[in-house]
This record gives structure tokens, C-alpha cells and sequence, in this order.
């Protein structure tokens, strides 16, 4: 229900925008700061570790990134499943981008990259008769679980990235 009320259009502050401006990266389950990007975790998961990878610049296209953006954007897609593979060994994953509100785009006005870990046999019964889907674990235990990952996989990745996993404040 909270993202139902949520997208009544009364607030028109972008969300990805407000969030990278804030400093509870736990509250706002943010994981890792790039220099131009950051790594969130999805308010409204698909499946537990949900993320999304998202520019700092407000953009709602990808021709609008510059080269550097661009690049760091996809560092942290792979720095990123590199981190839900050492945190929660899925056995794939669907990365990707909703351009557009008709394309499927919540948030249409700032790209963003998903990534949703899958396991073999992570579909139930709950979305064909309950119309809903169960995600097993809460948001803030799975932040937990990840943020020591990405703390470990940023320190020996070879991806181009020079931000830093983001500070817990538990």
C-alpha cells in the first residue's frame, strides 16, 4: 500500500535525487557512493537484494550521460552483482532498464539500473492467486547482509570505480 500512496503525484521531488543529498545511507539503503553513481536498494523489491544502480546526474535518458558516467554506471552493475553473489550465491540474475513510464519505468524521470537476484525455484504460488509477491526477508537485514559484501568486493575490484561502500550508521 505504501507505494500505491506513494504515487498519487503530490510529491514531486525525485526520490534518487533527495536520497544521494541525504546522509542515513542505512535509512535510505544506499550501499556504495560512486564519484557519479550510487548503488540503492529497492524500497519495493522483486526478490530479496533487489538493487538499482543510478546516476547521481538527473537524467531520464541514457543518451543524456556523459562517457564517465556511463562507464562508472556499468562498474557498479558489476561491482554490484559481484556483491549479491558473495552476500546470497544466487543462481542468476535479470539486470536492466525501464525506459519511460510505458516501458514499465515507477520512476521515469531518473534512469536507473536493476538488479534482481534469482534462485531456481524463487516463484510460488503468491503472485498467480495472491496477486503479490513474497520477499523473505526484511529490507534492512538484507542491507546488512550487503553492505559487508560490497565493502569487500569494492576493496578488490578491478572495476574503474573510486567511490567507497557507503558508512552504516547503526
Amino acid at each position: 500500500m505504501a507505494y500505491i500512496a506513494g504515487i498519487d503525484g503530490k510529491d514531486k521531488a525525485c526520490v534518487f535525487c533527495s536520497k544521494q543529498k541525504e546522509k542515513n545511507d542505512r535509512e535510505n539503503l544506499v550501499l556504495y557512493r560512486g564519484e557519479k553513481c550510487l548503488v540503492i536498494m529497492n524500497l519495493f523489491p522483486y526478490n530479496n537484494g533487489h538493487l538499482m544502480v543510478v546516476p547521481r546526474a538527473h537524467a531520464a535518458d541514457i543518451d543524456a550521460l556523459d562517457k564517465n558516467t556511463s562507464a562508472e554506471l556499468w562498474d557498479l552493475v558489476c561491482l554490484s552483482r559481484r556483491a549479491l553473489v558473495g552476500a546470497f550465491h544466487p543462481d542468476g540474475f535479470n539486470i536492466g532498464m525501464n525506459l519511460g513510464r510505458t516501458a514499465g519505468a515507477g520512476i521515469d524521470t531518473h534512469l536507473h539500473v536493476h538488479l534482481v537476484p534469482r534462485w531456481n525455484g524463487d516463484t510460488n504460488f503468491m503472485p498467480v492467486l495472491g496477486d503479490t509477491k513474497v520477499v523473505s526477508q526484511a529490507l534492512l537485514d538484507t542491507y546488512d547482509a550487503l553492505l559487508p559484501a560490497f565493502r569487500s568486493t569494492a576493496g578488490t575490484s578491478s572495476a574503474g570505480s573510486t567511490g567507497a561502500p557507503a558508512e552504516s550508521s547503526r
